[in-house]
């Protein structure tokens, strides 16, 4: 009987971006402006033959009780002109960036990525995000427009306008001439017509087919909508299910829903944002995690934590005290604007009370409470026993990678790339060289021209 062939192991880096992630304090942690913070990583991410580079973006920086949330970045340049510049100083290394559908326009976008993926080589990609509060809409001429409800419903049409735009130049249509440069061989060519709930346009596009023909699209959504828009269209879904079990449930949910959609498993990929704390042995690895936890959170970060649940202003409150008897605030008006943190606790009122319950029963201060409950490191231990954790993960189909970041800017991720990828290699799981130009190429993706020819085929 033949043995199951070893999956291929994705990696990816993500820049982090807030200091409940990010360790500030520390002598190592370099500038979140600085072009070179950004090339440090980058160059790193490449050295160690990752797949991509990924951006988040905010729209508008949060707010708490009324002023500045003070534990954001502030000041970081904007998305497409980081990954622009990072396409100079980098060959292989793909390009990814989080670009809102909510409030920007289809022919603006497919622009902005059809240009990247020229500049590029073929390394661009989108993570589609949706905003359905008003708050952050109110940088823009449609704050408060779009009923949350209809967030994917435009982001769905939105993707597939930005889609048809970008296949406006398939074909044929245009030939090099080395005097002159790229010519129409077809004056048709470019040219697009959408009509449709939330789009009515249409003109001519004016950027050329790009090497990958689309960007490679991401997703980060993990409700039932956003599951299902991944599977019709998505070429990987970032999860936060990081423990072998849930992240085993999710992966087989996700890539259960593509046979409806005429997709095959590899034509998904699930990629968790992992953490990671690496020591000379796992015993050191541990205190170092322990270490490094109790700095990302600081007596304020862990009341601004606790206020995203109970909708309250607790800057009275001692962080190394016990949590506040008063019951959260279940009103609409959300003390954390910007940013729906307070949403990710459904039940405001049952996870005060068990948190009370964890508190008492382990005499947990705030603080506490929020170091044990929060986002710890997903990874922790010797390079050798991180290298077999991440690579069990993956063979057990909980993902097919994972999108590390680390807690320290630009230099977090050196270590990882000099002790833990060359153990993934050796193990025969994670490539020694690309094997081609593009991010469709690293990530195992075909080319949409391709993938259309295989559908007119069948």
């Amino acid at each position: 009987m033949s043995s199951k062939p070893l999956k291929q192991i994705h990696l990816a880096a993500h820049f982090p971006g807030v200091n409940n992630t990010t360790v500030w304090s520390d002598p190592e942690a370099g500038s979140h402006i600085e072009f070179s913070s950004f090339a440090h990583f980058a160059r790193t991410a490449e050295r160690a033959k990752f797949d991509f580079l990924f951006l988040a973006e905010g729209l508008r920086l949060r707010e708490q009780g009324g002023h500045i949330y003070d534990l954001d970045v502030v000041g970081r340049p904007d998305t497409f002109t980081i990954l622009a510049a990072l396409a100079a100083v980098t060959e292989h290394l793909g390009l990814a960036g989080t670009i809102n559908s909510t409030f920007n326009e289809p022919y603006e976008v497919a622009r902005q990525f059809a240009s990247l993926d020229h500049l590029s080589g073929g390394r661009s990609a989108w993570n589609v995000v949706t905003s359905w509060d008003a708050f952050t809409g109110e940088n823009f001429r449609r704050g408060g427009f779009l009923p949350q409800e209809e967030r994917y419903s435009r982001a769905k049409e939105f993707l597939a306008t930005a889609g048809e735009l970008l296949d406006a130049w398939h074909g044929d249509e245009i030939v090099a001439d080395q005097a002159s440069g790229v010519f129409l061989r077809d004056a048709k060519a470019g040219s697009f017509v959408h009509t449709g709930q939330h789009f009515d346009i249409h003109g001519q596009f004016d950027v050329p087919r790009s090497p990958q023909g689309r960007p490679v699209i991401f997703q980060a959504g993990d409700s039932e909508e956003g599951r299902e828009f991944a599977a019709a269209g998505a070429d990987a879904i970032f999860s936060r299910y990081a423990a072998l079990d849930t992240g085993q449930a999710f992966y087989a949910d996700v890539k259960g829903r593509l046979a409806k959609y005429g997709r095959r498993s590899d034509q998904l990929l699930i990629l968790p944002a992992a953490t990671f704390v690496l020591g000379d042995t796992d015993a050191d690895a541990e205190e170092r995690a322990r270490h490094v936890r109790r700095a990302q959170v600081s007596g304020a970060t862990a009341l601004k934590h606790l206020e995203f649940v109970w909708n309250r202003d607790l800057s009275s409150y001692d962080p190394e005290g016990p949590l506040p008897d008063v019951d959260p605030d279940v009103g609409d008006d959300h003390i954390s604007k910007g940013r729906a943190q307070v949403r990710m606790y459904r039940d405001p009122l049952a996870t005060a009370r068990e948190w009370r319950e964890l508190a008492a029963a382990n005499n947990w201060s705030i603080r506490d409470l929020v170091i044990h409950t929060g986002n710890r490191q997903t990874f922790v231990g010797s390079p050798a026993t991180v290298a077999r954790t991440i690579n069990e993960f993956v063979q057990a189909d909980a993902s097919d990678g994972f999108i590390l970041v680390p807690h320290i800017t630009p230099g977090g991720l050196d270590e990882f790339a000099d002790t833990v990828v060359p153990l993934l290699q050796e193990q025969g799981v994670f490539r020694t060289e690309y094997e081609g130009p593009t991010l469709r190429h690293h990530l195992g993706l075909a080319h949409p021209d391709d993938e259309r020819a295989e559908r007119a085929a069948s």
